[in-house]
This record gives C-alpha cells, sequence and structure tokens, in this order.
C-alpha cells in the first residue's frame, strides 16, 4: 500500500467515493479549492495495486491542525486503513510543529467515533444543525499532539 499525495487526475475517483460514503459530499470543485488555493491544506490517497482505495484531507495551520476529510472504499472496510491515514496524518502534524488536532464527525457516526477515541480524540463540543442534508449535529473532537 501506498499513501501519496493527491493530484488533480485522482479527482474523479476520489469524489466517486465522496458520493458513495457520504450524503453530504465534496464535489470536485471543493477539492479543486483545497489542492489548488489552499496553502494550509495537504490531501492524499492510499493506493493498492494502483487503485484509489482511500483518501485524506489535513488543514495544517500553525499549531492547529484539522482533519477535513478521511475516507475507505466500503469494499476495504475493517482493515485498518482508515487508522492508518489518520496515523499519517497525526504524523505530519507533528512533524509540522502543530500541538493540537480537531474534527468533526456526525453524532451518528459511531464507527468514527470509536476510531477516533482510540486514537487519543475526545469529544469537547457538539456543532449544532452541523450537516447540511438532515441537519444533524456533529462532534467537535480534539486530539492534544505530543512531540
Amino acid at each position: 500500500m501506498l499513501i501519496r499525495a493527491i493530484d488533480l487526475d485522482d479527482l474523479d475517483r476520489i469524489v466517486e467515493l465522496e458520493h458513495i460514503l457520504f450524503t453530504s459530499a465534496w464535489n470536485k470543485s471543493d477539492f479543486i479549492y483545497e489542492l489548488l488555493e489552499n496553502q494550509f491544506s495537504f490531501n492524499y490517497v492510499l493506493e493498492e495495486n494502483d487503485q484509489i482505495i482511500g483518501y485524506v484531507g489535513v488543514w495544517l495551520m500553525y499549531e492547529q491542525s484539522q482533519i477535513t476529510t478521511i475516507g475507505v472504499d466500503p469494499a476495504y472496510w475493517r482493515r485498518g486503513l482508515g487508522r492508518m491515514l489518520m496515523q499519517e496524518m497525526i504524523e505530519l502534524a507533528m512533524k509540522q510543529g502543530c500541538e493540537k488536532m480537531s474534527l468533526e464527525v456526525r453524532i451518528s457516526n459511531q464507527p468514527a467515533i470509536s476510531l477516533y477515541q482510540s486514537l487519543g480524540f475526545e469529544t469537547v463540543a457538539i456543532r449544532k444543525d452541523y450537516y447540511q442534508d438532515n441537519h444533524e449535529d456533529a462532534y467537535l473532537m480534539v486530539k492534544g499532539l505530543e512531540g
């Protein structure tokens, strides 16, 4: 398996996965903005046999970092790939001197919440009406990063 930076040629597959995984999915223009316009945004794909099976985005902003998106092809669930992507982003953030990492997650997404808790994230707040598709709340989860 290989984790590498996303390039524009990857976006059709990533958007396809986004729409499989999320009811409030990012579109291609969202990813293009992150890749070409947002200086704080770093985005990666996970490949197996030259096929994209996962992706992750993170903002690295001085002492703060935030997971912006993460997804794994459902055919590859329960193999620790989400954990692998998260651990890579935690290491990257630490190398960049970040002191905290945050993310938002649907309050109904128990598998993701369990993963994040196992990596040391704690729920610190509820973002009311966070998701546009169904107005579901999100947990704001934060992890301190140790050097």
